[in-house]
């Protein structure tokens, strides 16, 4: 008995000890086993492999799930790099670090500033109008002699200038010899004999130096009545010349007038006492300064330019009328006040629209969105910001070009479409044509005037020319224009391109800064 009860016990605590390691068993088997896998055998536990877009480098609109050629341009289609990261806009464009970096895309923040604007302006120096005098023969007679023989000399107030053999002088001398003899009966007469010799341009002296030697001279001195240079001399040795007759033209060039072309773009920057540093091309290496003192009020309806005149002392005689000038006006605009200003770099201008690429905070990779602004004035490598932009934004400063084209290659809005729809109507129908040609030209007078021209035919959308290598880049509406009316339009206002010359006239009527046939 006590053999069973003993048996007993020991069995009872071994069934216990059982259920104590089941019931632990249970409990690891519910903490410890995996998710019960709803796949069945075969399936990969993995996202299906993205399926490859096929897109066209010239027109990205297009969209294909397989290689081939493109149903517009017939050229071979490129596969369409996807983002990997997540969307925050739909409509920005995704660009890792490495293709940031490999593209060169720089960005700055958008900052307040007090504008300069720098006025570049081209023209050449002229002699000051108020110190042109002529020298003019008093009395009728025959030159006798001419001490002046060329254009250029320079003379003094007071030089004898030559000689006039005169009849009429020969007469009133005898006029006085005869009055003398009654002076003192007829005081009148005798008076007006002399007064008669004074209007001949004769002195008091030489008036009394006739009574007093009691002979006649034939000839009289041209006397200079001003100080300068003679620009026209209009007689010869032996010419008869009659009273008032113009003998010689002579400028003062002691002050000289600084004659400078401003396109009417520029006028609104320009005023009357504002300095103007200015540079001389025959003497490099110099600067000088003038105040402008006169804007002609009327513009040129062929150059489309006015008239700025500054004044600049010529003591030393080192400006000489036709040099040519280059002039700059340093221009506050609205004041003190600070102005939100972006650099040019940073700005896609089509003509009509100007875009800039703006980043998205709340990404570590680089992520931008075009957006559209409104421009104030270009001032040099910047832009005034009227509209668009915050102060303390982001924008693409360097790389602009190639955000634009990973935008249009993802097929997002960017600098030629306002959406993708857009584009996909624009190019789908194969209407607009982008062409580019070389368009002679100097300057940013040359730039306005051949934009300008472009922009004006109907049906062209946009018009860029580059001042360096003379490229111009239009796109047009081949329905509605050609680009023969294009480069026709912009020969007819001076400027030779690939297919037309601009006529003489024409050309010659630009100002000098324009003048490329050199």
């Amino acid at each position: 008995m006590k053999k069973l009860k003993l048996f007993n016990i020991f069995s009872n605590k071994y069934v216990d000890l059982s259920l104590i390691l089941v019931f632990g068993f249970f409990i690891g088997w519910l903490v410890f086993h995996p998710a019960h896998n709803n796949k069945t055998k075969g399936e990969v536990n993995e996202e299906a492999p993205q399926t490859t877009i096929w897109t066209c480098s010239m027109h990205p609109q297009i969209r294909m799930d397989h290689a081939g050629k493109c149903p517009i341009c017939g050229m071979d289609l490129i596969p369409l790099k996807q983002s990997g990261s997540a969307t925050i806009d739909q409509d920005a464009v995704h660009l890792t670090p490495e293709a940031a970096q490999l593209a060169n895309v720089q960005t700055s923040t958008v900052s307040k500033t007090v504008p300069v604007k720098e006025v570049r302006l081209y023209g050449k120096i002229e002699a000051d109008e108020r110190l042109l005098q002529t020298q003019v023969a008093h009395l009728a007679g025959r030159i006798e002699i001419l001490t002046v023989n060329f254009t250029g000399e320079s003379i003094a107030s007071g030089q004898i200038l030559g000689q006039i053999y005169s009849p009429e002088l020969i007469t009133a001398q005898q006029e006085l010899l005869e009055a003398a003899k009654t002076k003192d009966d007829q005081p009148a007469i005798h008076e007006a004999a002399r007064e008669k010799l004074r209007h001949l341009k004769l002195g008091d002296k030489q008036i009394s130096d006739i009574e007093e030697s009691g002979s006649i001279r034939n000839t009289i001195n041209i006397i200079s009545n001003t100080t300068g240079i003679v620009v026209s001399r209009r007689v010869n040795k032996g010419d008869y010349v009659t009273q008032g007759t113009i003998l010689f033209d002579i400028a003062d060039l002691s002050k000289v007038w600084v004659m400078f072309d401003a396109y009417e773009s520029d006028l609104q920057f320009l005023r009357v006492g504002e300095e103007i540093s200015f540079t001389v091309k025959a003497l490099p290496g110099n600067n000088y300064s003038g105040k402008i003192i006169f804007i002609d009020p009327i513009i040129d309806p062929l150059t489309r330019v006015a008239k700025v005149r500054a004044e600049a002392n010529n003591g030393s005689g080192m400006f000489k009328p036709g040099m040519f000038v280059t002039g700059i006006v340093s221009s506050r605009i609205g004041g003190n006040a600070e102005i939100l200003v972006i650099p040019r770099s940073s700005v896609l201008w089509t003509g009509k629209r100007s875009v800039v690429y703006v980043k998205l905070k709340g990404s570590m990779e680089p992520v931008f969105k075009m957006r559209e602004i409104e421009l104030g004035p270009m001032l040099g490598d910047s832009y005034i910001v009227t509209d668009g932009l915050q102060e303390g934004e982001d924008i693409v400063t360097s790389g602009t070009f190639s955000v634009d084209a990973a935008s249009q290659l993802e097929g997002k809005p960017s600098m030629m479409n306002t959406s993708s729809v857009n584009m996909q109507e624009m190019n789908g129908n194969g209407n607009f044509r982008t062409e580019m040609f070389k368009v002679s030209g100097n300057c940013e007078m040359c730039k306005e005037r051949i934009e300008t021209t472009a922009k004006s035919v109907k049906g062209v959308s946009s018009a860029l020319w580059d001042i360096d290598t003379k490229m111009a880049q239009v796109e047009f509406d081949n329905r509605i224009t050609t680009l023969d009316d294009i480069q026709r339009a912009i020969a007819e206002v001076g400027h030779d391109n690939g297919k037309y010359r601009s006529p003489d006239d024409i050309y010659n009527k630009l100002p000098e800064c324009c003048l490329y046939r050199k």
